[in-house]
C-alpha cells in the first residue's frame, strides 16, 4: 500500500508541475527532469535540438544516477512541495 501511495503522490505532483504557469528556475527544472526520467525508467537520451540543453539534462541525470526509482519519486514530490508550494491535494 505504501508503494501505491508513493506512485499516486508522484502522479499528482507531476500533474501539478505540468499545470503550473509561472516560470521555474532552470536548476529546479533539471532536478525534476532527472527524477522524472528515473521514476519512469526512461533510458532515452535527452531529446532537445539544442546541444547545450542536452548537456545540462545529461549532467542532471549523471548527478542522480544512483537514485532508485522510488527515491526519485520521493525526491520529485518533496521538491515540488518545497520549491513550488505543492500541498499534495
Amino acid at each position: 500500500m505504501k508503494n501505491e501511495k508513493l506512485h499516486n503522490d508522484f502522479s499528482k505532483a507531476v500533474s501539478y508541475v505540468n499545470a503550473y504557469e509561472n516560470p521555474l528556475p532552470a536548476d529546479l527544472l533539471l532536478k525534476l527532469y532527472a527524477y522524472f526520467k528515473i521514476a519512469n525508467k526512461n533510458q532515452n537520451h535527452p531529446g532537445s535540438r539544442t546541444p547545450l540543453i542536452n548537456a545540462f539534462k545529461a549532467n542532471a541525470l549523471i548527478q542522480a544516477k544512483n537514485v532508485s526509482r522510488n527515491e526519485a519519486m520521493r525526491r520529485y514530490v518533496d521538491l515540488v512541495k518545497k520549491e513550488i508550494g505543492y500541498t499534495g491535494k
